[in-house]
């Protein structure tokens, strides 16, 4: 079994080093965010596959804002009291998707536990709307737990996105720690819920190097595969900010590769299981 390491690590690892994005799809994508300011987590999160997503046409858009009402131990979204909802922001996005030819769109948002319907009623209006004027284009919602509310649950699956993922992000034991508003078995509700209501394809996503053993990933990988997920993201955690919780361990390929093993034993139908992967990686694969 796979302990947790005591001493927090200095310094990255080879095998977390990054090749600077690069090909003609990047750059012409770069330069049309650039040239119309449009927001994608790709380029405000810094992610370390957006050459390669970009190149495959797949892209990430963050919606109802960037301060969130929750206040994770790992995210850097700020954290707060949120702008005022931006009716307009469904055309917007739309048109983003639009400019920049994207055949398969990630859609993710902060959480509102602010708001009575949670954002929900923002989140189907931007589905519509990129159905509506990207009717090529593939979707994935990125959601939140909407506090476990079916009516609001209720609005992600009558849009009927194509894929429809909602991350755990850590294991059962540090979910107190790591997700400090959340709860691990709504979590598991929430994914369980959207695929009994007919979601062709959930997904799920987790963060390793917080002080896991592999004895819980393994737990939380079959706890996912009996909530009837199908896809589910592994890669590793890396600190923010000093603020945020350190890394406790990096996770070599190699341990990676088991959890990959494991996950398509347990049957998951796509585990991208790696030190750079993230929730959106390989996306477009995951419609199939």
């Amino acid at each position: 079994m796979e302990t947790a390491i005591e001493n927090i690590p200095t310094g990255k690892p080879k095998w977390l080093k990054v090749k600077l994005p690069i090909g003609q799809k990047y750059t012409e994508l770069r330069g049309l965010v650039d040239k119309y300011s449009l927001n994608t987590i790709c380029t405000s999160g810094s992610c370390p596959n957006m050459g390669e997503c970009w190149g495959e046409g797949t892209a990430t858009f963050m919606i109802l804002g960037n301060v969130c009402t929750r206040s994770c131990g790992f995210c850097g979204v700020k954290t707060g009291r949120p702008e005022t909802v931006d009716w307009d922001e469904p055309e917007k996005v739309a048109r983003s998707i639009k400019i920049m030819n994207i055949k398969h769109a990630v859609i993710t948002s902060v959480d509102r536990d602010d708001l009575k319907d949670g954002g929900s009623i923002i989140w189907i209006e931007t589905v519509k709307a990129i159905r509506r004027m990207n009717p090529n284009t593939t979707l994935e919602t990125l959601i939140p737990d909407f506090q476990g509310i079916e009516r609001n649950l209720d609005r992600i699956v009558e849009a009927n996105p194509e894929v429809v993922s909602h991350n755990m992000e850590t294991v059962r034991r540090l979910t107190r720690e790591v997700r400090i508003q959340a709860k691990y078995d709504r979590s598991l509700e929430v994914l369980r819920y959207l695929k009994e209501k007919g979601i062709n394809r959930t997904k799920s996503g987790i963060m390793l190097g917080l002080g896991e053993t592999e004895e819980e990933v393994f737990q939380t990988m079959t706890d996912l595969r009996n909530a009837n997920v199908d896809v589910v993201t592994i890669g590793q955690y890396l600190q923010p900010s000093k603020k945020h919780l350190p890394v406790k361990e990096f996770i070599t390929p190699e341990q990676f590769a088991r959890y990959e093993k494991f996950g398509l034993e347990l049957g998951f139908r796509h585990v991208e299981s790696g030190p750079l992967v993230r929730s959106s990686y390989k996306a477009q694969k995951h419609i199939l």
